[in-house]
């Protein structure tokens, strides 16, 4: 199965923090973004937000750029119960 495919549990996301080598991933809405190779999440961390988490109400409710960021990236995979 591909990393299109991917269905993470939440304590799943979490292994994906961006440290030790690990990818950076982030969820919102459901979906799983892989934002390893992105400047501002450089080490596994934004504005002191870790990857590896669901950020849904924050990015929506606290970021300033919202969902902007996020467009131009497909998700590689979905959370799940």
């Amino acid at each position: 199965m591909g990393e299109e495919g991917l269905e993470l549990t939440l304590e799943e996301l979490a292994e994906f923090d961006g440290q030790n080598g690990n990818k950076a991933y982030i969820a919102v809405d459901g979906k799983v973004y892989d934002v390893t190779d992105l400047p501002p999440w450089a080490g596994g961390v934004h504005n002191d937000f870790p990857a590896g988490q669901d950020y849904t109400e924050e990015i929506k409710e606290v970021s300033p750029h919202g969902l902007t960021p996020l467009e131009s990236l497909e998700p590689v995979g979905t959370i799940v119960e």
